[in-house]
């Protein structure tokens, strides 16, 4: 994943970073070989990358080197992969058998009010 300014970002024009830009890093912990024997194969075979955000503390590059300050004050090196990177993070598909659930509890809030005990549990679409 490597990227210049996101679309309407604001990050600097050519995949350039000036101090205390928000960027991303990339940085490999171990590589292939170098992991745990209790990993299995597949992951073995592949190195353990880790992606931090931060501020840059010096202008940099995209493929430059380089050091940012995470939120938490950590400082950490990597390769810079992205300026100004959006939040790509979501909760997955949602789950079919969970999609009734929020017609049944406003159904239930209604019909007991906002203070009512939730009724218990029903295992398998029995009715209680």
């Amino acid at each position: 994943m490597i990227s210049s300014a996101a679309p309407g970002g604001g990050g600097s024009p050519g995949g350039r970073c000036r101090p205390g830009e928000w960027v991303q890093i990339e940085s490999i912990l171990l590589k292939p070989g170098e992991r745990a024997p209790q990993v299995p194969e597949d992951t073995q075979a592949v190195p353990l990358v880790m992606r931090a955000k931060g501020f840059a503390t010096a202008g940099a590059e995209i493929g430059d080197e380089m050091e940012v300050r995470t939120i938490i004050g950590r400082l950490l090196r990597g390769r810079l992969i992205a300026v100004n990177p959006p939040y790509e993070h979501d909760y997955g598909r949602p789950l079919p058998e969970l999609m009734p659930v929020a017609m049944e509890l406003r159904a239930f809030l209604t019909a007991n009010g906002p203070d009512a005990a939730a009724p218990e549990p029903t295992r398998g679409g029995e009715s209680p």
